[in-house]
């Protein structure tokens, strides 16, 4: 597997990056597999800090056809989702645009709740299309480059927690800004890293989420690029941070305060806060006096469990609501992914649930399932 260096930090592109923790051996995809576990790929996840920044980025970072070799559903299931692609199509309809060319749009849901209230042209470009029932975007099976939408028509660009995914967020917002007119609009959603970190979001950094980008950072890339903001939402406190920007011919003047000091305390903080955390489950583990025990979630939350040494050997299944995940293997570990709903076939289970946002919502869910579930 070869592997991408990046030593230098994607700000000022000085080499200045100080490592501040490494997961050793962190499984590369955070689907499913059904394959053999031996044949599992494990890389050890770097995370440094710049001196001169403060940014906080993954070095060494993996290929796109490692760590997407296939989709695994981000974004797809749960109402929470629904209710983020609904919100979001209704902040882009009120600007009004004729044209849009979407950014790794996945399986196009976003599109798919924006032409149910207006019709538009709306093209995505994905490299791996699935689209999802009666989306009416058009897809090409493609990464976003210059090439690709050279012929393409549109006067707006809309990316939904892609931002996070870039390797060089610099030769990202270039592009776009080259792609736009002065007047032209982008509308993007991104996870509020912030709040994330502050809340131990297991999810907040991985193999995909290689860049640490708060509101300060993504708003001097807008600067740099020429994009001023119109308008920034908030998608609950801790899911998302929609922007409504605009191309213009005149660039601001950009001055970047370094957060080193700031952003190194608040990672160490999270993994300080996840050791404590994994350490809380294994005793409360032990101490259960009943053998059903699970673990919520086929993905990255539970992944980094693991990693972090949750018993695994005392975790009878994963579970999850993506049925495309059901029987078969979270990658990197030995557990099989089933529905909740066998839950109503065990006798004191107990449920540890560490999904970030998302907990409310799956503890709402479990407990209409079988309501003597305990939560750890």
């Amino acid at each position: 597997m070869k592997k991408i260096f990046r030593n230098q930090n994607v700000i000022n592109y000085k080499k200045d990056l100080k490592k501040i923790k490494s997961l050793k051996k962190f499984p590369v995809f955070m689907g499913t597999s059904s394959q053999k576990k031996s044949r599992d790929l494990l890389a050890d996840m770097n995370f440094y800090i710049s001196k001169s920044s403060g940014i906080v980025q993954l070095n060494p970072i993996l290929p796109f056809n490692t760590i997407y070799k296939k989709g695994h559903n981000s974004g797809l299931v749960g109402s929470l989702w629904k209710k983020h692609h609904s919100n979001f199509a209704n902040f882009i309809k009120a600007y009004k645009p004729k044209s849009v060319l979407e950014i790794g749009g996945g399986h196009g849901i976003l599109s798919k709740h924006y032409l149910n209230k207006k019709k538009i042209n709306w093209t995505i470009v994905e490299p791996n299309p699935s689209p999802v029932k009666g989306c009416k975007a058009k897809f090409i099976k493609a990464f976003f480059n210059k090439a690709t939408i050279k012929k393409i028509k549109f006067d707006s660009i809309v990316h939904s927690h892609v931002l996070e995914h870039t390797f060089h967020p610099k030769n990202f917002f270039s592009l776009i800004s080259k792609s736009l007119k002065p007047g032209e609009k982008m509308f993007f959603s991104v996870p509020n890293m912030e709040e994330m970190i502050k809340r131990y979001y297991a999810n907040v950094m991985n193999f995909e989420h290689t860049l640490y980008l708060n509101e300060k950072i993504i708003e001097y890339f807008l600067k740099r690029f020429s994009f001023k903001i119109i308008k920034k939402k908030f998608f609950q406190k801790d899911h998302s941070i929609f922007y409504a920007t605009q191309k213009v011919s005149k660039k601001s003047k950009i001055i970047f305060k370094n957060e080193f000091n700031r952003n190194k305390n608040l990672f160490k903080n999270f993994f300080d806060n996840f050791d404590a955390q994994v350490k809380v489950i294994n005793n409360h583990i032990k101490k259960y006096p009943s053998k059903n025990i699970f673990l919520f979630g086929g993905h990255v939350f539970s992944q980094f469990l693991i990693n972090n040494g949750l018993l695994e050997d005392k975790i009878l299944f994963i579970l999850d609501n993506d049925k495309s995940k059901h029987k078969k293997r979270l990658y990197g570990t030995k557990l099989k992914i089933l529905s909740p709903n066998i839950l109503s076939n065990y006798t004191k289970p107990l449920v540890v649930l560490r999904a970030g946002v998302y907990n409310k919502e799956i503890k709402k869910q479990i407990k209409l399932i079988n309501n003597k579930v305990k939560f750890v």
